[in-house]
């Protein structure tokens, strides 16, 4: 019978720390940059221009079509390359850098879908008013339609800011040592893997069913 062990975990800490470090880093940047490229995907999906509607679609469809996996290795082999044909020089975290470009830009056609539900279940009225009132394109969805929309789909964006933060474990196929990465290389490198892969496990859990018990209750007062 397997005999558990956990004196490994405390003096692993440091390195786990650092790890969880690079995993919020993935995990911020990807909503934030996705969340303003995907607003800007979500409106042009809506636009009365054909061609940018189309585009944008072409995007979202593109990347909500492909395993994650695989768009993460597809950046990890091209972006090094395009960053330093177009500014020269060497990058100093490759792995790094195409992980926050390849999660970014993926999350961002998730992100677009759930904002482009959220713009269509503002009442026309309100944008038919603010053109009323002599509102611009631009500024009915600024100030009027956008602040609604947002308020409405925070749970759902709340959501889907959980699934990526779980799927952030996926870079270990290029080699980043984000949380769950090092907890697994700590683990071999002491003969630990089961308990340090459960204590990564048990973090996970703690961190994404918090995330879940908040946007409930955000639910439940949106009601």
């Amino acid at each position: 019978m397997y005999e558990f062990d956990w004196s490994s975990i405390p003096g692993a800490l440091p390195y786990l720390a650092h790890g969880a470090i690079i995993t919020l880093e993935i995990t911020f940047t990807a909503i934030i940059v996705g969340i303003v490229w995907g607003t800007l995907l979500a409106v042009a999906r809506l636009s009365s221009i054909t061609i940018l509607a189309r585009l944008a679609a072409l995007y979202v469809n593109l990347f909500r079509s492909i395993p994650l996996v695989m768009v993460i290795l597809w950046f990890f082999l091209i972006v090094p390359q395009a960053i330093q044909s177009l500014f020269g020089g060497a990058i100093q975290d490759i792995r790094l850098t195409s992980a926050l470009v390849a999660f970014s830009l993926f999350q961002a056609a998730y992100y677009s879908e759930i904002i482009r539900a959220g713009i269509q279940s503002v009442p026309k009225g309100q944008a038919e008013a603010a053109y009323a009132v002599g509102m611009r394109y631009r500024q009915v969805m600024l100030l009027v339609v956008l602040p609604q929309a947002f308020r409405n789909m925070v749970p759902l964006l709340l959501t889907q800011s959980i699934i990526l933060f779980q799927d952030t474990a996926l870079v270990y196929v290029i080699g980043l040592g984000d949380f769950f990465g090092t907890a697994q290389r700590v683990g071999e490198r002491d003969g630990r893997i089961v308990e340090l892969l459960l204590f990564a496990g048990a973090v996970y859990f703690v961190i994404c069913s918090a995330s879940s018990y908040v946007v409930k209750r955000l639910q439940e007062r949106a009601a």
